[in-house]
């Protein structure tokens, strides 16, 4: 059979044509015959033909695919790490604040500035003096919830002048008082000055003319008969030790020159001031607030041991990014497997 092939192979077409249709041949048989021996003969299936370029610029570009289930991924990581700091941070802040109040008018040595508050930030304090109504700077504004009721207000900075006791140094304090309505900001603001012009008269009237005012505190108890009399209020302050403010992006830059302060800066408050480089900065949490005086309303003491993202809501944002990124990388598998060709 395979040299009948061959031979047909070699011999014209027409005479092909004229064999099948010859009535008096087997044309019908013949041409069958060779249809099967062209198939028996023919060449083996060829290997697959190599991938085009764009089939293999294909395979390289879903790769891409996989970058946003490794970014959330990556994302839910750093979620657990932000979680294990807060509970450190938190632990710590407890820790100071369980600690027992230092005592500022009895200090025998200067303590660090606020550019160096590793050891004593949150640490309680606890000091005696006469505020410096004249010097006080208002931050904010700052919103509050009062009776279900948001309003806005300041917090209200004011230096101490600390009682002086024998054989302490003089330190110099800023105390964050607490917050105070916008009503009684401006109301403060315009009895200020007069309030505290009277107020260094008489103490300059009081057989101390010519002393400066920290040898005065120095006098004791006969002080605080002498403070009574001339109507000077001396305050106690029970607070925490505190840096400046981290400000997001959102919060607009201080302006000094015009009395506009939208966070706390202890270093340009305390340039603005005039206080020494060394003045440190005290958030007071006295909660024995006079009714007669609801203003200034101090820091809770919780205040100063949160935080707006606590440990648990790092906890769901590290579910939110995992299940995201198991998402997103299920579906570029689903998209680069081959699909299933369909009979």
């Amino acid at each position: 059979m395979a040299s009948l092939a061959r031979l047909l192979q070699n011999r014209p077409a027409s005479c092909l044509y004229q064999k099948i249709n010859d009535p008096t041949s087997k044309g019908v048989f013949l041409l069958a015959q060779l249809s099967t021996s062209a198939q028996n003969l023919s060449p083996p299936t060829p290997p697959p033909a190599p991938q085009s370029h764009d089939q293999k610029k294909w395979k390289w570009s879903s790769l891409f695919l996989f970058i946003p289930g490794a970014i959330t991924f990556g994302l839910g990581t750093w979620q657990l790490f932000r979680r294990q700091e807060k509970i450190e941070e938190l632990e710590f802040k407890k820790k100071r604040l369980q600690m027992e109040p230092t005592n500022l008018n009895s200090m025998s040595s200067l303590l660090p500035g606020p550019g160096d508050l590793g050891s004593l930030e949150f640490r309680r304090v606890v000091c005696e003096g006469v505020y410096d109504e004249s010097k006080s700077v208002f931050v904010g504004p700052r919103s509050r919830s009062i009776s279900g009721l948001v309003e806005n207000g300041y917090y209200v900075l004011t230096p101490l002048l600390l009682r002086k006791e024998p054989g302490s140094v003089q330190l110099s304090v800023l105390v964050n008082r607490g917050w105070v309505p916008r009503s009684w900001r401006n109301k403060f603001l315009e009895n200020s000055a007069e309030i505290t012009q009277s107020s260094i008269t008489k103490v300059d009237d009081a057989e101390h003319k010519h002393e400066p005012w920290w040898k005065f505190w120095t006098k004791g108890a006969a002080v605080s008969k002498d403070l009574k009399h001339h109507n000077i209020e001396l305050v106690k302050v029970l607070g925490v030790i505190r840096g400046s403010e981290k400000p997001s992006i959102y919060v607009p830059a201080n302006e000094p020159s015009t009395g506009q302060w939208f966070y706390v800066d202890v270093p340009a408050i305390v340039q603005h001031l005039g206080l020494p480089e060394s003045t440190i900065y005290v958030e007071e949490i006295n909660e024995d607030v006079n009714p007669s005086k609801p203003y200034p309303i101090p820091k809770e003491l919780n205040s100063l041991i949160s935080h707006s993202v606590m440990p648990r809501d790092h906890l769901n944002y590290v579910f939110t990014w995992y299940s995201l990124s198991a998402a997103v990388t299920f579906m570029a598998i689903k998209r680069t497997l081959p699909k299933k060709s369909q009979r």
